[in-house]
């Protein structure tokens, strides 16, 4: 499962505003026409993606539900997946 939230950067209590920011400056920063990097176009479609459902309340609140059910469900396995987002997408630009 991807993390939207890493993505974009962002914890999972961001606002909508908060959102829609993230969601400009990392597609600016990350659209294949504007950055080299071979990861570039992988990444720009990452925060597209996470664009569509967090800015959607219904898609959202199902996507936060999935999320806290895999933490119940397998915690180490989604911590796993959770870090491994975040020094993918937080700690590489």
């Amino acid at each position: 499962m991807t993390d939207h939230y890493a993505a974009l950067g962002l914890g999972a209590s961001a606002t909508l505003a908060d959102i829609k920011k993230a969601f400009r400056q990392k597609a600016s920063f990350y659209h294949p026409d504007r950055n080299d990097a071979p990861d570039a176009a992988r990444r720009f479609q990452a925060v597209q993606k996470a664009y569509e459902v967090l800015s959607d309340e219904t898609a959202r609140q199902a996507y936060d539900d999935n999320r806290r059910r895999n933490l119940l469900d397998d915690p180490l396995h989604t911590a796993q997946e959770i870090w491994q987002a975040y020094t993918r997408n937080i700690l590489s630009p």
